[in-house]
């Protein structure tokens, strides 16, 4: 996974520049007769801008619809691990 920097923008007189994650892959084969095949995908994650505040100041302002989507599998994880333990103590 790497980051990826879009092209400066300006919205509502404010220099924005988008900060994504993206991945990609690629791969293919064959048999070593007649049947060969290949695909590829990739995704890429909006996290953010970098911005000026408003002391001037250079900042990252996060996507928070990601940032809370990848916090979902986190507090299932956590929720998890809660519920094994508290069957553990009740044995």
């Amino acid at each position: 996974m790497s980051r990826a920097y879009g092209s400066p923008l300006q919205i509502g007189g404010e220099e924005l520049i988008p900060v994504a994650l993206v991945s990609f892959g690629f791969g293919g084969g064959s048999d070593g007769g007649n049947a060969a095949g290949g695909g590829g995908g990739g995704f890429v994650l909006p996290v953010g801008v970098y911005g000026r505040n408003a002391s001037g100041r250079v900042t990252f302002q996060p996507n928070t619809v990601v940032v809370l989507a990848m916090l979902l599998p986190l507090v299932g994880a956590v929720g998890v691990s809660i519920r094994g333990i508290l069957r553990a103590l009740r044995a």
